[in-house]
């Protein structure tokens, strides 16, 4: 059985976007694969975090991940600093990357903006985390959407050139695991960014513990245009607002885009957004629910917690132990 790696980062209480882009896609993982499925809150603090604030919110996304259906007993559930595997072998794999790949990392570019030279060192080098978070257990199936396929490129040039430079065949190669056209997720307020939770405006997301009213509200009040729906997609190409709506009808229904103009092709979005509040409150209900009843008795959480975190050491240790030996460190 294939093991597969996939990590998130504690922002709080999902969006609808992480919902239908990632973690869905986890879930069903987890019928076929050997799951190891981490909160990265190493990667978050490359900006900076309030500490209880990080605290919290690495708790809120445990408990969103248990209630989407993120199973502890088939999975491996933990938080990331929990394991000094990742620290360790990230440490290792910043003396393996070279300053060149690094360089191009568009990600870097763009989150850094134009005073790069007041970002953290820390999120320049945080692809070799990356790497690391992967390699410590020998996975080889990563999900990745497509701002991640360069860094998952980069977990193997360092894998590789570790492999070279010490004369072994120890790291894997990794692949990326394509799940079929991810849902992506649009913000209701406008249609050609991204549904985030960074966005000062509560209206621009459907966070996964919502109350059915505020779905309701979120979705009447959504960014439209004055056309009806069209009948085909090719029609939507210049309606970004329409076609992300489209978009999370279609995801949330299980079918395509065309299926649901099929069914609309002429109505205005009256109608339609009535519907897709209904379906998106059905889907979201019982998350929100279990959400609350986990982030309810935080102790019974945390212990949880720590259950995966022992799991992902006993996992992670012996391959860490193992690269420091390679690389000469200890007796």
């Amino acid at each position: 059985m294939q093991r597969v790696f996939s990590g998130i980062q504690p922002s709080g209480v999902p969006t609808l976007g992480n919902y239908l882009g990632a973690i869905r896609n986890w879930v069903a993982l987890q019928n076929d694969h050997d799951c190891v499925f981490c909160v990265v809150d190493m990667h978050a603090i490359t900006s900076w975090q309030e500490p209880a604030a990080l605290r919290t919110q690495t708790r809120e996304m445990a408990a969103t991940l248990l209630a989407c259906g993120i199973d502890p007993v088939r999975s491996v559930l933990f938080v990331q600093s929990a394991v000094s595997a990742h620290a360790r072998l990230a440490w290792i794999f910043n003396c393996v990357a070279r300053l060149g790949w690094l360089n191009r990392m568009t990600q870097f570019k763009d989150k850094a903006g134009k005073d790069r030279e007041a970002a953290s060192a820390g999120l320049y080098v945080y692809p070799n985390l990356m790497a690391a978070d992967i390699h410590a257990y020998h996975a080889t199936r990563v999900p990745v959407g497509d701002d991640q396929r360069q860094h998952l490129e980069l977990a193997n040039d360092i894998g590789e050139k570790f492999n070279h430079d010490y004369q072994v065949e120890f790291f894997p190669r990794i692949e990326p695991l394509i799940l079929g056209p991810a849902a992506r997720v649009m913000s209701l307020r406008d249609g050609t960014k991204k549904m985030s939770k960074s966005d000062p405006s509560d209206q621009s997301r459907i966070n996964l513990t919502d109350s059915a009213d505020t779905i309701a509200q979120k979705i009447r009040r959504a960014k439209t245009d004055p056309l009806p729906l069209p009948a085909t997609t090719e029609e939507l190409a210049a309606r970004p607002e329409a076609r992300n709506l489209v978009g999370i009808y279609a995801a949330l229904a299980g079918i395509d885009p065309a299926s649901v103009l099929t069914e609309f092709a002429g109505s205005g979005f009256g109608t339609f957004k009535d519907r897709l509040a209904g379906l998106t409150i059905e889907a979201l209900a019982p998350i929100a629910a279990d959400t609350t009843h986990w982030l309810a008795d935080p102790t019974q959480l945390d212990t949880l917690l720590r259950a995966g975190a022992e799991r992902a050491r006993a996992l992670a240790d012996p391959i860490v132990r193992e690269v420091e030996q390679i690389v000469g460190f200890g007796g």
